[in-house]
C-alpha cells in the first residue's frame, strides 16, 4: 500500500489554536466544552454607579444562601409613588385652587375679574312703575282719600360701567361710575313713554314744603307766586316727562334765581336718581386683602356720606358709612354663612346692611340668598343705632328713611314698594297699595367664593314725606301725607351664557377637580409605595437563574468574540492553506481519474471473445487491484 503524502500545509509551521478549533468544527470533531465564566456576584458592580446602587438595593440572599433579585420596574414604581405622594402633599398644603382664585380675583389692568367689574357684560334692567292718581277731583274736594294705581313696568336697560379707572399705590383704584339707560319697549308690556298719567307735581309740593316753615311774609309771597302760575299739585303729564324732566314755572324760577340749589331746568325723578355728574368712587383692588376686591373704600373722596354727618365728629357713623359696601357689581369674596354684607346705591342715599336668609341655585351654581336686614328702615324705634336717620330730630314712620338732604332739599323718603314693612298708618292713608313680600322684597343671590351676584332684585319706592302744608296754597290736602311717586326694580335674572360657562368651570368644576387630584396623588402614591415595599421585602425572591444565565451568556459571548477576532486576524493564512489543500485535492482527484480509466480499459474484453483471453484479463485485474488497493 502506498504511503500517503504529507499535508500540503505542513511547510507553514504550527497552526494557531483558533485555526485548529475552526478545522475541528469543519471536520465534525466534537467541540470542546465552553469554559464557564466565573460567578459574578452583586458586589462586583461598583457601588458608585447607578446600576450598583440598584443591584445592591434589590438583591439579597435567600434561605439557601443564593442571591435573588427584584426587577428594576419596582424602583420605577417606587419613584412614581414618591413623586405622587409629594405632589399630593404640596397640593394639600398650598391649595393651588385658592392661589389661582386669589390671583384672578385681585383687580389689575386687563385682569379677568377686573374686566367683569369695569364693564359687566350682564343684562341689568331698570323697571319703573308710576303711581297714577285715579280720583284727583274727589280727593282735592275732600270727598275721598287718595286712590292710586301703579302703572308699568317701563323698562330700561342699564349699562353700568366704571370709566376712567386709575390704579393707586395704596391698593385701591379710582373710577367714575356711569349708569346710562336705554329704553326697551319690547319688555315694557305694552306701555309707552308717551302714556299720559295724573301724577304729583313734585316741584310745587317740594317748594311748598320747604317754604312752609318760612316767615309769614315769605309764605304770602310764595302763595301769590303759586296762584299766579296756577300750579296744581296733581297734573297730567307723560310718563317720560315725569321720569326724565318736565317744565315747571317754579323750577324755571328756582334755576334762574337760585342756581346753587336748583341746578336743573327740568325736574324728572329718574333723572335725579341717576344723576352721577361729578361723582367718583375709590374701590379696593384686593392686593392687601382679596376678600375686599371690588368693594368701596371712598365715595367722592370720603368713606362716608356727608348728608348723615352729625355731632359725633368727622368720622363715619352707622348711617353714613359706605366703606366696604358694594355697588352691586361684586360683593365680598369668601363669604361666611353668617356674614353681614352691605349694598350702596346713590339713589338710596345710604349703604343698606344685608343678611343671609338661605341658599338658592342660579345659573348652575349654588349661592347665598341675601335680603336687607329687617330693621334696615327703622329710625331708632327698634335699632337705636339708626337714630341718626332722623333728620333734625324728626323721625319718619317705620319703613321710611328721610333722604331730603340727598335730593336737593326735596322731602323725599325711601321705602319698599307698596309701603312693604311700613307703618300700617301709612298704608291705610292711601287706597290702592298692596304690599307683598314675594313681589316687593329686595334680594340678592351671591356666589359665596367669588362674591359675584347670580341674581339681583333691588326694589325701592320713592315717596314724598310732606309736613304741615295748611298755610300753603293749593296743597292743603297733602299735609302730613306720605305720597308715593314711583317704585323701581333694578334686576338681573341670570348671568349671560358665556359667563355661566366660565363661572361653572371656575367655581364648580375646578374645586372638585383639585380635591380629586389631591387625593388621587396622595392615595395613589401611598399605594404604589406600599406595593413596592411588599414586592421588595415580603414576597419570595426571584431565583438567581436569570442573573447567572445572563452573566454566563455574557462570558460566552465575550469568548466567542475573542475567537472570531483571532480567526479574522489569521484569515489570510487560512485562505492560503485552504487554497493549497483544494489544489492538492483536485490534482489527486485527476490522477485517480486517469488511473481508473486505464483500469477500465484493461477490464474490457477482446472482440474475438477468447476464453483464454478472459482468463488472462481477470488475472491482470486482480494483480492491478492488489497493486493499487
Amino acid at each position: 500500500m502506498a504511503v500517503p503524502a504529507a499535508h500540503p500545509s505542513a511547510h507553514l509551521g504550527p497552526v494557531p489554536r483558533a485555526v485548529q478549533a475552526g478545522r475541528q468544527a469543519a471536520q465534525g470533531a466534537p467541540r470542546a466544552p465552553r469554559a464557564r465564566a466565573p460567578r459574578v456576584t452583586v458586589s462586583s458592580y461598583g457601588p458608585t454607579t447607578v446600576n450598583g446602587v440598584v443591584d445592591r438595593f434589590f438583591t439579597r440572599p435567600d434561605d439557601y444562601g443564593k442571591h435573588g433579585r427584584r426587577p428594576k420596574s419596582v424602583l420605577i414604581l417606587l419613584i412614581v409613588g414618591l413623586v405622587g405622594l409629594s405632589v399630593g402633599l404640596v397640593m394639600m398644603l398650598t391649595d393651588p385652587y385658592n392661589r389661582l382664585f386669589e390671583w384672578k380675583a385681585t383687580f389689575g389692568s386687563g385682569g379677568e375679574m377686573f374686566n367683569l367689574w369695569e364693564k359687566p357684560p350682564v343684562e341689568l334692567y331698570l323697571r319703573v312703575w308710576l303711581w297714577n292718581v285715579t280720583n284727583r277731583e274727589e280727593f282735592l274736594a275732600g270727598k275721598e282719600k287718595l286712590r292710586v294705581h301703579d302703572v308699568g313696568p317701563y323698562v330700561y336697560r342699564e349699562r353700568f360701567t366704571h370709566e376712567k379707572v386709575v390704579f393707586n399705590e395704596n391698593g385701591t383704584m379710582t373710577s367714575v361710575p356711569t349708569h346710562p339707560l336705554i329704553w326697551v319697549p319690547e319688555l315694557s308690556e305694552g306701555h309707552s313713554e308717551n302714556d299720559t298719567l295724573i301724577l304729583p307735581n313734585i316741584a310745587l309740593l317740594s317748594f311748598s314744603n320747604v317754604m312752609a316753615d318760612a316767615s309769614v311774609f315769605t309764605r304770602l309771597a310764595v302763595n301769590v307766586l303759586i296762584r299766579q302760575t296756577d300750579s296744581q299739585p296733581l297734573v297730567e303729564m307723560t310718563a317720560r316727562e315725569f321720569m326724565f324732566g318736565y317744565e315747571s314755572p317754579l323750577v324755571t324760577l328756582g334755576n334762574k334765581f337760585m342756581p346753587s340749589w336748583i341746578m336743573f331746568e327740568k325736574l324728572g325723578l329718574i333723572d335725579r336718581m341717576y344723576d352721577f355728574a361729578g361723582d367718583f368712587e375709590t374701590d379696593f383692588t384686593g392686593e392687601t386683602d382679596v376678600k375686599n376686591s371690588g368693594l368701596i373704600d371712598k365715595y367722592n373722596g370720603r368713606p362716608y356720606l356727608p348728608h348723615w354727618r352729625r355731632e359725633e365728629g368727622d368720622g363715619p357713623t352707622t348711617c353714613s358709612n359706605v366703606r366696604f359696601a358694594s355697588d352691586g357689581t361684586k360683593f365680598n369674596s369668601y363669604i361666611e354663612p353668617n356674614q353681614t354684607l352691605s349694598f350702596f346705591r346713590k339713589s338710596m342715599c345710604r349703604a343698606m346692611p344685608m343678611v343671609r336668609v338661605g341658599e338658592a341655585k342660579r345659573s348652575g351654581m349654588m349661592g347665598y340668598k341675601y335680603t336687607f336686614k329687617s330693621d334696615a328702615l327703622d329710625n331708632g324705634k327698634v335699632n337705636k343705632d339708626n337714630k341718626c336717620f332722623c333728620r333734625q330730630g324728626h323721625c319718619l314712620p317705620e319703613g321710611l328713611i328721610d333722604v331730603t338732604d340727598c335730593y336737593y332739599g326735596f322731602p323725599i323718603a325711601v321705602g319698599y314698594p307698596h309701603f312693604y314693612k311700613a307703618d300700617p298708618a301709612v298704608i291705610n292713608a292711601i287706597e290702592g297699595v298692596y304690599p307683598d313680600e314675594r313681589k316687593h322684597e329686595t334680594h340678592f343671590i351671591i356666589e359665596p367664593v367669588s362674591g359675584m351676584p347670580l341674581e339681583v332684585a333691588v326694589r325701592n319706592q320713592i315717596n314724598m314725606a310732606l309736613g304741615d302744608l295748611s298755610n300753603m296754597a293749593h296743597v292743603t290736602k297733602f299735609s302730613h301725607m306720605v305720597l308715593p311717586l314711583l317704585h323701581t326694580e333694578i334686576g338681573m335674572k341670570e348671568l349671560p351664557s358665556n359667563m355661566q360657562v366660565k363661572f361653572i368651570i371656575y367655581m364648580v368644576i375646578l374645586p372638585v377637580v383639585t380635591v380629586v387630584l389631591t387625593w388621587v396623588f396622595l392615595v395613589g402614591g401611598l399605594a404604589l409605595i406600599g406595593v413596592c415595599l411588599v414586592a421588595a421585602f415580603c414576597n419570595p425572591c426571584r431565583p438567581d437563574v436569570d442573573v447567572e444565565t445572563r452573566r454566563n451568556s455574557r462570558a460566552w459571548l465575550q469568548q466567542d468574540t475573542d475567537v472570531n477576532k483571532a480567526v479574522r486576524k489569521q484569515m489570510p493564512e487560512l485562505l492560503i492553506v485552504e487554497a493549497e489543500r483544494h489544489a492538492a485535492q483536485l490534482k489527486h482527484g485527476m490522477a485517480r481519474e486517469r488511473e481508473m480509466q486505464v483500469y477500465r480499459s484493461l477490464l474490457a474484453p477482446d472482440d474475438g471473445n477468447d476464453v483464454s483471453g478472459s482468463s488472462n484479463a481477470s488475472s491482470r485485474r486482480t494483480s492491478f487491484e492488489q497493486a493499487y488497493c
